[in-house]
């Protein structure tokens, strides 16, 4: 593998596995992990808490500098989030948190927000960073990127999977809807929509395992950075 400095962009819809997979070939090249679906996440935690209406730009761009957003990375390689000092790894990932993650993430203040500190980690070290416009917005000149992808149908029963191991189980027909519900705001949003770069690479793992899909993704970042 080449050693010299680049950005690997995964994009996709909710569910597709991009952070799991996204880690695992962060681990396997060692490079830097950035999940900025995360971010936004911590922005939704903080609307939530406030009881804010998370489609009301007004009231999420007035929290925002009350917000200290910090992101570290632990000894294990792992990204943990940070709200205003409080570790939100874990709270992040509730399911209600989805949709106020997807809200906030519409909204173009916050958008511009976060762009720059994005695009700083990418700046200073190789990394690979997953979410839903990387390749498109925030990282359009990355060396490799990737759209990942699978069927609503497959997506959701991982994620009724995922949910089960938590411990916050939820039926599988409404797991799907809010997934098709996702997929719908995601790439109908009017600023930086879900859609594929022209020059990504399309991998869908609807009939890969975790193994299979990590060893595509590893193949098509080694060809292209060292091409």
């Amino acid at each position: 593998m080449s050693e010299k400095h680049y950005a690997v962009a995964v994009d996709g819809p909710s569910g597709a596995g991009k952070s799991t997979l996204a880690k695992a070939v962060a681990r396997e090249l060692r490079i830097m992990y950035v999940d900025t679906g995360a971010i936004y996440r911590v922005i939704g935690v903080a609307a939530q808490r406030r009881g804010i209406d998370p489609g009301d730009e007004a009231a999420v761009v007035s929290l925002l500098p009350e917000l200290e957003i910090g992101l570290r990375h632990g000894e294990d390689g792992l990204q943990r989030m940070y709200l205003n000092g409080e570790d939100v790894t874990d709270t992040i990932r509730l399911p209600e948190v989805s949709m106020y993650a997807s809200a906030v993430s519409a909204l173009p203040p916050v958008r511009a927000y976060l762009l720059e500190m994005q695009r700083k980690f990418a700046r200073e070290q190789s990394v690979i960073m997953d979410g839903r416009d990387i390749g498109t917005v925030v990282l359009p000149d990355a060396a490799v990127k990737i759209f990942l992808t699978a069927s609503a149908e497959v997506r959701a029963k991982r994620r009724c999977l995922e949910q089960e191991q938590r411990g916050t189980p939820k039926p599988y027909d409404e797991v799907l809807a809010e997934i098709e519900q996702r997929d719908y705001n995601d790439s109908h949003r009017a600023i930086a929509p879900l859609k594929r770069a022209e020059d990504a690479a399309l991998v869908d793992t609807s009939d890969l395992d975790f193994e299979q899909s990590k060893a595509l993704i590893l193949k098509t970042i080694r060809e292209r950075v060292d091409a």
